[in-house]
């Protein structure tokens, strides 16, 4: 009713144009901004007044004085709930009118300078409250407050209050938010595909980082451009040298922070991800990381690639398990050293696995021999039973035997890392999955989000199934003992190459330990016998196998049972002569002769030129290092050579790696005109 009779007066207004209605509407427009100048005329009536009635008595002047300072603080408390400027723009308003009120009537309001400050004082705070009034409309603010309220409503969050928007050196968006009684931070993430959608901005775009402290506060994390897209290569070894307890460097986030995996602070763990989601990379991460540390050694489970992306890793590892059977023979090992590895610790005054168990025992504190006697005991390396395509090593893993050792044998310093595509039930069972609180989860099939990570995880925002396998390399680490804000920051594991594992092996053999020690040598012994204690020549075979003997021919079939069988190079030497006399054939030398090539570095290094120049020509575009190490005779050189000159050729561009490669390591051949262009 009301807007309905100021709508008719602005109309009447509007539509006069004679003396009157102009008079009227002036009159209208000033009617909000008298009441200062009527507050500024009644302090000087109040002020005649005052001088008229106490200007001879003494007590007046004190009360008045009382009153000034009285109302000038019932205003500052008043004022409480507004903004800082309004509330010492009210205080000094109340003071000074009560000021100049008690002096006019003291000395009287026309005395001295009282006149003067009247007419300047008074102008002065009337008009700095109209002004204030008029700028209290700003037309800006009203558009961007209707268009952020458009959108919090269109996202189903019309009441979410958001605070001042903060942005970091490393482009991320930081804005404090409130939600309103009785909601949580979980309906934020759930709108967050909304927002995301309303701003055009990139899946992933935002996340919530929920305050440990309340269901309602937190702060919106906005990352409109992804930080992750550049490829970074794996920069080598990050603590050479160093204990399995210091963090492995194996990507970043991002925010730009290193991704720093803790194994043992993880427990056990589980990688899971697509074909293609980059677990295979991830995995040559972290073993560069494991075996360029001094305290810890690793059994490696590949029965399915047998080392087509990991046999670099193999030399340096303990034991490599590729048939079935020895992956049970492994995982069984595994599970029932845990009361060998307690027995040691409780012998040799651990209360649980250190990095100082990997050493010799000389210290008397931590001695098994009686009489305070440092023991001199070989020491307990720290064990990392790492699982590849880990579906055929739950196939065969004795549940029970798993469920008694998994929760103990972290104390004793071993961890156990299942790394497969999809943690499901047919793959791996509940009681499995329950004993691996920590997770590497690449790019999956959104249905399977739920297998892979927690529920409260998933709550607060992580979502592995936005990339499937299009963005390798992409994860969430899920630690033990890691904040959860932390746990639900995307980020990108390092690319690596398998010649970067041939390069560990070889180069940081002096650092690593050479087994895993006597106690799982005892036990492994035990469960596996001959397929532990001859696994490198197993390895070895399995690697590099050695030539069948030939097919006999017809000549061989026809010879005699009883035909004495004389070498070719002895059919010239008679028996019956003294070794000392000189015959025929004693000029054979014992040494095979060479037959490679005699090709000097440059004449080796031309000769693979020609050979790529002449793949090229038949049509060939892409290369392996096992191509050229395949005509290590022909070019008269070794295997480490060739690969050296294989990272030459990458450095100049003459080999440039394909990305879009099913296998690693693979690499497109340009012409010699265009290498390093």
């Amino acid at each position: 009713m009301a807007k309905d009779v100021e709508k008719a007066q602005e109309e009447r207004l509007g539509g006069e144009s004679s003396a009157a209605g102009v008079k009227a509407w002036l009159w209208h427009r000033m009617k909000p901004h008298t009441p200062p100048w009527l507050m500024m005329a009644g302090t000087g009536v109040a002020g005649v007044g005052a001088h008229a009635m106490w200007a001879d008595s003494p007590f007046a002047g004190a009360g008045l004085t009382l009153v000034s300072v009285g109302l000038t603080a019932a205003t500052w408390f008043a004022a409480k709930g507004t903004g800082p400027q309004r509330r010492l723009h009210s205080a000094i308003t109340v003071a000074a009118g009560t000021t100049w009120t008690t002096c006019a009537a003291i000395a009287g309001p026309t005395e001295g300078p009282l006149p003067d400050l009247y007419l300047m004082g008074g102008v002065a705070l009337a008009a700095s409250w109209n002004i204030r009034q008029m700028m209290r409309h700003n037309p800006d603010a009203a558009a961007s407050a209707s268009d952020s309220s458009g959108l919090l409503d269109a996202i189903g969050l019309a009441k979410l209050k958001l605070g001042k928007a903060q942005v970091t050196d490393t482009g991320q968006v930081r804005v404090g938010f409130a939600l309103e009684k009785g909601a949580t931070a979980e309906e934020l993430t759930k709108a967050l595909p909304n927002l995301e959608s309303a701003m055009d901005v990139r899946p992933g775009g935002f996340r919530v980082e929920k305050s440990t402290e309340s269901h309602r506060h937190g702060v919106l994390v906005g990352v409109p451009v992804d930080p992750l897209t550049g490829t970074t290569w794996y920069p080598g070894p990050s603590a050479p040298g160093g204990s399995i307890t210091d963090p492995l460097v194996i990507g970043t986030y991002d925010d730009t922070l290193p991704v720093q995996m803790i194994i043992p602070k993880g427990v056990h763990w589980l990688i899971a991800g697509e074909t293609g989601s980059g677990k295979t990379e991830a995995a040559m991460d972290i073993l560069s990381e494991v075996l360029t540390r001094d305290d810890v050694a690793v059994w490696l489970s590949d029965p399915v690639k047998r080392g087509l992306d990991l046999g670099g890793i193999f030399p340096a590892c303990d034991w490599v398990a590729l048939e079935p059977d020895d992956v049970e023979s492994m995982a069984t090992a595994v599970m029932e050293s845990t009361p060998a590895r307690a027995q040691w610790l409780r012998d040799h005054s651990y209360r649980q696995w250190e990095p100082k168990c990997a050493r010799q025992q000389t210290d008397r504190a931590h001695s098994c021999a009686a009489a305070g006697k440092a023991c001199g005991c070989s020491g307990l390396p720290y064990l990392v039973a790492w699982f590849e395509e880990a579906a055929e090593a739950f196939a065969r893993l004795d549940e029970e035997l798993f469920k008694q050792a998994a929760n103990q044998i972290r104390a004793t310093g071993a961890a156990l890392i299942f790394s497969l595509q999809r943690p499901s039930h047919d793959q791996m069972s509940t009681t499995v999955r329950a004993a691996l609180p920590s997770a590497l989860i690449f790019g999956m099939d959104e249905k399977d989000e739920g297998l892979a990570l927690s529920s409260d995880v998933l709550a607060a925002g992580a979502h592995p199934g936005q990339w499937g396998a299009g963005y390798p390399g992409y994860c969430y680490l899920v630690q033990a003992g890691t904040a959860l804000a932390r746990q639900i920051t995307p980020a990108r594991t390092y690319r690596n190459d398998p010649l970067v594992l041939e390069w560990v092996t070889e180069t940081f053999a002096g650092v690593r330990v050479p087994d895993a020690g006597q106690v799982m040598t005892t036990v492994a012994t035990a469960v596996a016998g001959a397929r532990y204690t001859n696994r490198r020549a197993a390895l070895d075979s399995t690697a590099a196998p050695a030539a069948g003997p030939e097919l006999a021919t017809d000549d061989t079939e026809e010879q005699s049972v009883g035909e004495q069988l004389v070498d070719q190079e002895d059919e010239d030497l008679d028996p019956t002569v003294d070794l000392e006399e000189s015959q025929d054939g004693d000029h054979f030398s014992l040494v095979p002769e060479d037959t490679r090539p005699d090709l000097g570095p440059e004449e080796a290094r031309e000769a693979m030129e020609v050979l790529l120049d002449e793949w090229y020509g038949q049509g060939r575009r892409t290369v392996t290092p096992a191509d050229l190490i395949a005509y290590s005779e022909q070019l008269g050189r070794k295997t480490t050579w060739i690969k050296n000159q294989i990272r030459d050729m990458r450095a100049e561009g003459r080999l440039v790696e394909d990305l879009n490669a099913k296998k690693p390591g693979t690499y497109k051949i340009r012409p010699r005109e265009l290498a390093g262009v």
